[in-house]
């Protein structure tokens, strides 16, 4: 809304050199920026809108997101000698990863990750022959690291999948406007054609995906008087 709200300000004034880029898919696969990237038209610059709390951001982490497969063996739940748990296994994985040193950079800090998805069993009274969980880290260079050291701790208990991995972003930052790093990911990298990169919206991280999210008509505001003084120094910029 607020960079509608700025391109038409821009437009009115006779700027022409300045267009909007909509895509879906983001918190799935991103594959609308995949499909926009194969069609850039050759801007200089993307200004990419996610809550920074109207801060040009300095980067952005990247992601790994890891599968942990673990096997058993089926027995009645009453002869669980017989069997060979595979949940056990797949606990005593994620216990041992939550004590790892995990890779850090001055800038972003210390990687860290959270357990989002946990499946496995096929009934209360069977001993598990399988079990799997989702770990989705917020890396802050090469994911490479990172599942080496999850096979070097515990792969004697589980499989290792590679379900997705995007990198993290320094990103390029303007005079006279605030700035911080951020924890979350963004399109950008996949959208690599589309120029320059530059990260700034309203509203906060810490709203995302919550029940209260929302963001404040004053930073909608705000962002639009952004988007706009942002627009017209790009469009003039030369390194």
């Amino acid at each position: 809304m607020a960079q509608i709200a700025a391109l038409a300000r821009l437009q009115a004034a006779g700027e022409r050199r300045v267009g909007v880029l909509f895509v879906v898919g983001e918190e799935r696969g991103s594959d609308g920026a995949r499909a926009a990237n194969a069609a850039a038209r050759g801007s200089r610059f993307l200004v990419n809108g996610e809550p920074t709390d109207n801060r040009l951001a300095t980067a952005t982490r990247g992601i790994y997101r890891a599968r942990l497969r673990a096997s058993g063996r089926a027995a009645h739940s009453s002869q669980p000698d017989l069997g060979e748990s595979a949940i056990n296994k797949l606990v005593d994985a994620l216990v041992a990863l939550r004590h790892d040193d995990w890779p850090a950079t001055h800038d972003l800090g210390r990687t860290f990750y959270t357990v989002g998805l946990i499946s496995g069993g096929i009934a209360p009274n069977v001993v598990a022959p399988a079990a799997e969980a989702e770990l989705m880290f917020r890396t802050v260079g090469d994911h490479a690291p990172i599942r080496s050291g999850i096979e070097a701790r515990v792969g004697h208990l589980v499989a290792v999948d590679d379900v997705m991995v995007v990198p993290p972003v320094r990103l390029m930052t303007v005079e006279g406007f605030d700035t911080a790093a951020f924890a979350f990911t963004t399109d950008i990298p996949f959208l690599d054609r589309w120029g320059t990169p530059l990260l700034l919206g309203p509203g906060s991280v810490t709203l995302a995906h919550t029940d209260d999210e929302h963001v404040a008509i004053a930073d909608l505001t705000r962002a639009t008087d952004l988007y706009e003084q942002l627009a017209k120094t790009l469009v003039t910029f030369s390194p």
